[in-house]
């Protein structure tokens, strides 16, 4: 290839760097130094194509190819000129896209719910120096709260080695990074910390700040139910072994504004005025007449009750008769699936949902729920209490039966029931006009299984927004029946400033016009030939 030829091509790489220069320095980079680097680089090569072509530039003008030239520069500039529009548009719409397997970019509904209901200002400080490696990923969570409710919510960043006064005030440790939530102003302030720095604490704690009143969770004891803590070990216990309790499910009540009292109802207890629901998790032995009158008093005045059926405990004739006021009837035996399942048959899996409150925002996710030891439930239509409406909030498959007798191969036979069971149901009666009224309507939910309670089982995201679901239903807080903010498995590549800085450079500068002066030295090599 003739030395003009190569002049031409490299004149073509220089007129490129040299026009793009300015590109570089004020979007692409920022970096004076590369800017000035491509402009200097660029400069040389249009110099080299002047060098080497110097004796036709007295035929340049009357020759074909000062028409090509012009159209050459044309093009650069044109394309540069497009690259610069493109990212400008897309620096003012900033369109985003969550490509992570969990969505760990975006807020969770229960998020965005909290969000938009708040009242008034929450400010956001977080107590974290600019050095500390979890600054970046925590102002871009709070950053995107903020964008959810921009008149609402606002955040800082604080050093607590340069504010001391104010590590004083919200009485942090020596050294204590944390995120602290602020409502009000001078004597209304109030404020709460966060241990764990996540969106499920912040959300929860956001709550917990805006709350109006502490909702209050009466858990029945007495009968075997599943404890709130874990109890001591005894001394015929294994060692290692784990102890069986609700603790996980106390944590997440405590977290959105409930505050759970154990209760026993023996002699007839009454269950108290303050009380926003009663919970029975598992009860194992019967309740007596009393204990049942005293639930069925509190129901008939509008009360609230969750009750979750244990898989061998039997709760007794008389519990049983006022389910069935209530349109509910708990089977005997155990569902079983051979189809929907998690590797047992009786650990039953389903993803069919009933068209109640509870169970909408569940069937829009398509979240599966797994429910280890379930008993059906059988939802009536006579015999009920004046005013009694029930559903069904989930069923199994229509491949399920009830095993009566379980077994280490369990097999439908002949006579057992079969078929698309109902596992959770929803019933209400209208108490407006009861007298002593609670509330002006009672809410029963029945849940086929109680060990989805457990700590064991409490990480599994669709049975917590069921039971969680369920209580604000149950409590008609209708906020909090939502999706919660999932325990979520980070799946990122972390990168520094530097480092995003040299990959935009490459995507949005180094790449476009390489291609296009490959374009070019291709389009001149083939016209001079």
């Amino acid at each position: 290839m003739k030395a003009a030829n190569i002049g031409k091509i490299l004149g073509a790489f220089g007129l490129l760097l040299l026009l793009s220069s300015p590109f570089t320095l004020f979007l692409t980079s920022g970096s004076p130094a590369l800017a000035a680097t491509k402009a200097v680089a660029g400069a040389a090569l249009v110099g080299l194509y002047f060098a080497t072509n110097f004796k036709q530039f007295g035929q340049f003008a009357s020759r074909r190819s000062s028409f090509f030239f012009a159209s050459t520069a044309l093009m650069v500039l044109a394309t540069l000129g497009a690259l610069v529009a493109v990212n400008y548009i897309a620096h003012k719409k900033n369109q985003r896209w969550d490509l992570t397997e969990r969505k760990i970019f975006t807020l969770s509904p229960q998020t965005v719910t909290t969000l938009q209901g708040l009242k008034e200002k929450v400010r956001a400080i977080g107590f974290v120096p600019p050095d500390h490696p979890a600054y970046e990923a925590l102002q871009e969570s709070l950053a995107r709260y903020q964008r959810e409710a921009p008149e609402l919510f606002e955040y800082s960043f604080k050093d607590p080695r340069r504010h001391p006064d104010l590590a004083a005030k919200y009485q942090l440790r020596e050294g204590q990074t944390t995120v602290v939530l602020v409502r009000g102003e001078g004597s209304s302030e109030s404020h709460t910390a966060l241990n764990i720095i996540s969106e499920q604490e912040l959300t929860n704690a956001l709550i917990k700040l805006t709350k109006v009143s502490e909702q209050k969770v009466y858990v029945v004891v007495g009968h075997g139910e599943w404890p709130l803590e874990p109890l001591a070990p005894t001394p015929n216990q294994q060692r290692g072994q784990r102890i069986t309790s609700l603790s996980e499910l106390k944590q997440q009540l405590a977290q959105e504004g409930y505050a759970t009292r154990e209760i026993n109802l023996a002699g007839g207890t009454t269950v108290p005025r303050d009380a926003a629901l009663v919970l029975i998790a598992g009860a194992k032995a019967p309740f007596s007449p009393p204990e049942v009158e005293s639930l069925r008093r509190y129901l008939g005045a509008g009360g609230r009750v969750l009750y979750f059926a244990d898989a061998y405990g039997d709760a007794g004739p008389e519990l049983a008769k006022l389910l069935a006021e209530y349109g509910v009837e708990v089977d005997k035996g155990v569902v079983a699936d051979a189809q929907f399942n998690s590797g047992s048959p009786y650990v039953v899996l389903s993803i069919f949902y009933g068209n109640q409150e509870i169970a909408r925002p569940l069937r829009q996710r398509q979240l599966n729920i797994e429910l280890p030891t379930a008993r059906s439930l059988t939802l009536l239509s006579t015999g009920l209490a004046e005013g009694v409406k029930v559903e069904p909030v989930l069923l199994t498959s229509p491949f399920a039966w009830v095993e009566s007798t379980p077994n280490d191969k369990p097999a439908p036979t002949e006579g057992e029931k079969a078929g698309q069971l109902a596992l959770v149901s929803a019933s209400t009666r209208n108490t407006s006009s009861a007298q002593d009224k609670r509330f002006d309507e009672a809410r029963l939910v029945v849940v086929g299984d109680s060990e989805l309670l457990l700590d064991s089982n409490w990480g599994h995201e669709g049975n917590r927004n069921l039971v969680m679901n369920a209580l604000g239903w149950a409590s008609n807080q209708v906020e909090k029946i939502t999706i919660r903010p999932p325990d979520r498995a980070a799946s990122t590549l972390q990168l520094d400033a530097a480092m995003l800085s040299r990959i935009r450079f490459v995507s949005t500068d180094v790449l476009p016009l390489t291609l296009l002066g490959v374009g070019l030295a291709i389009w001149l090599s083939r016209r001079n030939k």
